[in-house]
């Protein structure tokens, strides 16, 4: 890797470095050794979005074969670029799957019924953050099948009129499930 590559300055100490730069360092020296494992917490926290994109691109290119763990608070970054994602809540794993497979399997869900919503006793574990007002309910279905779901909506609520199934961004997916888990959904 050349030190064009990300513009680090030679003739400044670490010290006096800005957060972008000093990232920038941090990942140039770590890969100078070829790690098979690179673990990064919150990498992007305080950069602009030009340091983020040159520190993106070059892990991109440059660990081929290598795993890079990243912790982070910021979703919109990683779902770009990252292929697995992962969700800790006080320290358990309550999910591990590729991002394609997440998104796939979670959808917002609008009921829109003819009258005020009769909410079912029995909601299934999988309907998380349930809302409902006048005559619309909302809930996130978080194992969506385009044949079963619309079959069980349809059994627990008798006579809707419409029924739609958003997808979500991987920030909104774990919100909802911040939420569900904390019980504030």
């Amino acid at each position: 890797m050349k030190r064009r590559d990300l513009a680090l300055p030679l003739d400044q100490k670490i010290k006096t470095l800005s957060r972008g730069a000093r990232m920038k360092l941090a990942v140039v020296s770590s890969l100078t050794y070829r790690p098979r494992l690179i673990v990064l917490d919150e990498p992007f926290a305080g950069l602009d979005s030009v340091v983020r994109d040159q520190l993106v691109q070059t892990l991109l290119q440059r660990v081929e074969g290598a795993t890079v763990v990243i912790s982070s608070h910021d979703l919109h970054d990683l779902e770009s670029f990252v292929s697995h994602v992962g969700y800790l809540d006080r320290g358990c794993l309550c999910f591990s799957e590729e991002i394609s497979f997440l998104v796939e399997r979670f959808r917002e869900v609008e009921v829109t019924l003819g009258a005020t919503p009769r909410m079912p006793v029995d909601w299934p574990k999988n309907w998380i953050c349930r809302e409902s007002s006048s005559a619309v309910v909302h809930f996130i279905e978080t194992r969506f099948d385009s044949e079963s779901t619309p079959t069980e909506i349809n059994r627990r609520f008798v006579g809707s009129r419409n029924v739609s199934f958003t997808p979500m961004s991987l920030r909104a997916i774990f919100t909802a499930v911040a939420r569900s888990s904390s019980g504030t959904a």
